[in-house]
């Protein structure tokens, strides 16, 4: 019995790399220790935010 699964390998690849970038940006940009936890923590959620601009622009809402 064969049991292929879809690896979805690139798209895990992409979000480490923006998760890594997104940590460096937020943590350089911090001034104490706890902004740069918190800047862990924006790194780890961004691309909620990213959708949640993207549909705000895009429908005027």
């Amino acid at each position: 019995m064969s049991r292929e699964t879809a690896s979805p390998g690139p798209a895990n690849a992409i979000y480490g790399l923006g998760l890594i970038g997104a940590a460096i940006f937020f943590i350089g940009q911090s001034a104490t220790f706890w902004t740069g936890v918190l800047g862990i923590l924006k790194a780890i959620v961004w691309p909620a935010f990213m959708v949640y601009e993207l549909l705000k622009y895009l429908y005027g809402i």
